[in-house]
């Protein structure tokens, strides 16, 4: 078991060849949001930019994609029909994805049934690498289709939904329990916490950043944003999803040094380079 160093930064984010082009550092679907919810993906989106993946598509309900489109010009979006995502939606897509290589699931879907099957459907149908969150892990169970590289990123009531299992704030009872569910699974499991435990099954690894104030609303979505664009990047699954929760954690952290009780994900967002900075 292995504690996430800043190290992995440099292993990670190599110098860019002179001549880099638009797309060398991967494109990033991220599908979320409903009628009622749209910062969810919106932070997916932006966390990965500034974690330097080239571009984002934003596939979410038509509402949730107009309003995040209007947050920055960096975003692109791409309205689907209806209020919440369901199985008319598949095709569409899908096809987005034969552009991108790698997906960011979850934020915002909310849990219709019809959501529920779609999401299911998606992630049966789908090979590229994911980062598989909120309520899109409401939609896994012993019959979804799960490949190794997917990254599932709970919090311990999502855990719990997705195990039936509550877990345990002993850390070394933690590492067992994430290490079993991820050999079961047969992908990876980022359990967030005070400190967030990270297992493919064979491989465990602790991350220590982060703080208290990280409670608020947001924060969640950036890791998956910050991992979805590790992925897009070429970056085996574990280690994007040791690096995310680094990243995430150091640049709430020194979000928190400003804002203290105030801090806002958006905060966090803006901390991102200044971590990579350190590498």
């Amino acid at each position: 078991m292995d504690i996430v160093k800043q190290s992995i930064l440099k292993q990670i984010y190599k110098p860019r060849p002179e001549w880099s082009h638009k797309g060398d550092f991967g494109h990033l679907l991220v599908i979320g949001g409903s009628k009622k919810y749209s910062g969810s993906p919106a932070f997916n989106a932006l966390a990965a930019y500034r974690s330097g993946v080239d571009l984002v598509t934003v596939a979410a309900p038509k509402r949730a994609a107009d309003i995040i489109a209007s947050f920055s010009p960096d975003l692109i979006t791409h309205p689907l029909d209806g209020d919440y995502f369901d199985d008319g939606h598949l095709k569409e897509v899908l096809q987005l994805a034969k552009n991108a290589k790698a997906v960011a699931i979850g934020g915002g879907l909310e849990r219709e049934r019809d959501t529920v099957i779609a999401v299911r459907k998606f992630l049966k149908k789908i090979e590229l690498p994911c980062v598989i969150d909120a309520d899109a892990i409401y939609a896994i169970d012993k019959k979804s289709f799960i490949k190794r590289n997917f990254v599932l990123t709970p919090h311990s009531n999502e855990f719990f939904v997705l195990t039936g299992i509550q877990p345990e704030t002993d850390i070394e009872r933690r590492i067992v329990l994430v290490k079993n569910v991820a050999t079961q699974l047969g992908c990876v499991i980022a359990l967030k916490g005070h400190f967030d435990v990270i297992s493919d099954g064979m491989r465990t690894a602790i991350n220590n950043t982060g703080n208290p104030y990280m409670t608020v609303g947001g924060t969640g979505d950036t890791l998956t944003g910050i991992c979805g664009a590790l992925l897009a990047r070429g970056v085996d699954p574990f280690e994007a999803a040791c690096a995310a929760c680094f990243i995430n954690g150091m640049a709430g952290n020194l979000a928190a040094r400003k804002y203290g009780e105030g801090l806002m994900a958006s905060d966090l967002i803006n901390e991102i380079p200044n971590v990579l900075k350190r590498k």
